[in-house]
């Protein structure tokens, strides 16, 4: 492959995927595989894989190796952790989360797969859709991951056959189908070899879809941020009150979503103010116009009251400001999450003190049931549950944008992440539960 330049390079789109697959399904082979045949692979990080492989007896270099970093995944020749990679071609660039595939490890996925945009699932051609498969599939639903590739792996080890790829494509496609994932692409491969990877099997001529980089070069990044909801969480306020600049006051921030221009008419939420952008600075030059994921600062026709964590949207686009919350959450903390435990709840660039309400249900993955009123979620689990705030928040649903439909909770004794939400129904929302009291002593 020819060295991509720097023109290349700023001129190709970005793509964010991450990898899932059930324990020894090959899915670290297949990671290393793509880094290695796609030529992304620096010469003295190979020489250190063949010189361990060959330390093992192994003749050919374990692959796997070159995203199994901890010592604990190299002796366990599991993945416990999420793996991020960088990679590029001249078509494309990739940032590529290689997540575990144990059920203890479900909040591991849910973090590398919470910002893709296509999840590789693999699969062993000799066991079909199992369990785990099931869940991963189910968690890119819950994550309205727009992309799902079905990779089939280890062909080689079932001679190939066509039959097999198709019992268990057709299998996955209806399940998928039934959640809600927009889009499946089954590709049968073998990582170990490298069939239909990055090159074109020779073994499967029934075969005449892409390869697994071949889709991943040219799947259309559908969901484009900068045709959604805009949306501009402040982060600073600038005012220099210097010589040069005695009046400057600036409102500075990454855009969430969406595209801002000067003269659009916005509201700053929660307080619900109206004014108009006069001017927006990006890199200290002025713009006329600026979207995600840009980082810019906005000049205002009033001086209206604004600080961190403030929302900036237009006026006739505005989300609802709402004190209660109804989300599905993946709980990734080793202490459980409990009705009426005092939270702190991160949106965006604000956070608000919050008292867990309800915990409606707990969703079981495997046949998407739910376990009315678990009372608490422990680490791993995903459920529903009802959240007030102190403070009004504006949140988008999920389900409209992934980046302003999001939140954390945090343990306000010392900091520690303890449940990741996301606004609105799942694909398994319950049904409603009626308060047994209304007023249970909360103060706000």
């Amino acid at each position: 492959m020819s060295t991509i330049t720097t023109e290349e390079l700023s001129a190709t789109t970005l793509l964010r995927f991450a990898t899932a697959g059930s324990v020894d399904d090959g899915k670290s082979t297949l990671v290393g595989r793509l880094l290695h045949d796609s030529k992304s692979v620096l010469a003295d990080q190979l020489e250190a894989v063949e010189r361990v492989s060959a330390s093992r007896g192994q003749e050919a270099p374990d692959l796997a190796l070159l995203t199994d970093g901890l010592r604990a995944e190299r002796e366990q020749g599991i993945t416990i952790d999420v793996a991020y990679r960088y990679f590029a071609t001249p078509r494309r660039r990739f940032i590529l989360a290689d997540t575990p595939g144990h059920v203890q490890y479900t909040r591991n996925m849910v973090t590398g797969a919470s910002t893709a945009e296509l999840t590789v699932i693999l699969v062993d051609a000799r066991n079909g859709v199992v369990e785990q498969t099931r869940r991963h599939a189910a968690i890119a639903a819950l994550l309205r991951v727009p992309h799902v590739v079905l990779a089939v792996n280890k062909m080689d080890l079932v001679d190939y056959r066509e039959p097999v790829f198709a019992r268990i494509a057709e299998e996955f496609t209806a399940y998928a189908t039934e959640l809600g994932v927009p889009e499946v692409t089954a590709i049968p491969i073998s990582a170990l070899v490298g069939d239909n990877v990055v090159e074109p099997s020779a073994h499967m001529d029934w075969y005449g879809g892409p390869t697994v980089l071949e889709h991943l070069e040219t799947v259309p990044v559908s969901h484009d941020l900068a045709h959604c909801h805009a949306r501009l969480p402040v982060q600073y306020v600038i005012r220099p009150q210097s010589a040069e600049h005695p009046d400057y006051r600036g409102y500075a921030g990454q855009i969430a979503a969406g595209t801002f221009r000067v003269g659009d008419a916005v509201t700053v939420l929660p307080s619900g103010r109206t004014t108009t952008i006069t001017g927006i600075d990006l890199l200290g030059r002025p713009v006329d116009v600026a979207w995600t994921p840009q980082s810019v600062t906005l000049l205002l026709a009033d001086d209206i009251d604004i600080s961190r964590g403030d929302l900036i949207v237009p006026s006739k686009d505005a989300p609802a400001t709402t004190q209660d919350v109804e989300a599905t959450v993946c709980h990734v903390a080793d202490q459980p999450l409990a009705v009426g435990h005092r939270v702190l709840l991160k949106h965006g660039t604000r956070t608000v003190k919050a008292i867990v309400k309800d915990i409606p249900a707990r969703l079981t993955l495997d046949d998407l049931s739910l376990h009315p009123h678990p009372g608490q979620l422990v680490a791993n689990d995903i459920g529903r549950v009802k959240i007030r705030t102190a403070e009004p928040l504006p949140a988008d649903s999920y389900s409209d944008s992934r980046r302003t439909g999001s939140f954390i909770l945090i343990d306000p004794s010392d900091g520690t992440t303890l449940t990741a939400g996301m606004v609105g129904d799942s694909f398994a929302a319950p049904e409603p539960v009626r308060d047994e009291a209304e007023d249970d002593g909360w103060d706000f």
